[in-house]
């Protein structure tokens, strides 16, 4: 069983994620509650590294929970750099191992193959936030401003048929990926959140890039 050694706060998907880079909002005030059945998990981190304590751990976090996500995360050495000189925080978008596996055995061959570094980075740079985000202030935001681009944020719909006569339940999407579960870091100085979803966050055209040398438009 994977042991922490450093602070953990597990929050609701269902409410709770950076503030200037909300789309269409200003500031959120309301204070996160989380759920009785979520167990919130609070310690000190004094593990030392090159990094900032809430950057290294959320590293550590990632590796050892969504490793494909890691693997994919150090292909963009340049969102990596920045996470680690935030000022205030990040915020990560990690999709779990099933969000790779149902992208299939070509898309993932496509991620490898270095002719599509270059789409791979900007892949990346969607799931990356230069500040910390709650899945609450995600909740009631219109969507975000990733390192890639806008992503449009959506409340979750359960029931209903082929989406019609569904009901609002408390989650939330982005690009259609589900906000599975988050996590919060911190340390003295920054705040690191991440968010598990269950599919990529960036937008279905990047796919129209792969296996080209650059992205049309692009220096």
């Amino acid at each position: 069983c994977y042991q922490p050694a450093y602070s953990i706060t597990m929050v609701s998907p269902t409410r709770s994620l950076g503030i200037s880079c909300l789309i269409g909002i200003a500031s959120v005030s309301n204070a996160f509650q989380p759920p009785s059945h979520h167990t919130i998990h609070s310690t000190t981190s004094t593990r030392k590294s090159h990094l900032s304590n809430t950057a290294s751990d959320v590293e550590e976090f990632i590796a050892a929970n969504y490793p494909s996500c890691s693997n994919l995360l150090s292909k963009n050495g340049d969102s990596m750099k920045a996470i680690v000189k935030a000022d205030v925080g990040f915020t990560i978008f990690a999709p779990n191992e099933a969000a790779f596996i149902e992208l299939g055995e070509k898309k993932l061959a496509q991620l490898g193959d270095v002719r599509n570094d270059e789409v791979t980075e900007k892949i990346v740079s969607y799931h990356v936030i230069l500040e910390p985000v709650t899945a609450d202030e995600l909740f009631n935001s219109g969507g975000v401003v990733t390192e890639g681009g806008e992503v449009p944020a959506e409340r979750s719909i359960s029931g209903g048929f082929f989406g019609v006569g569904g009901k609002e339940d408390g989650g939330v999407t982005l690009n259609g990926a589900k906000v599975v579960q988050s996590f919060q870091f911190a340390d003295a100085k920054i705040t690191g959140i991440v968010h598990e979803v269950d599919a990529f966050i960036s937008p279905s055209i990047m796919w129209r890039y792969v296996d080209q040398l650059r992205i049309p438009g692009s220096s």
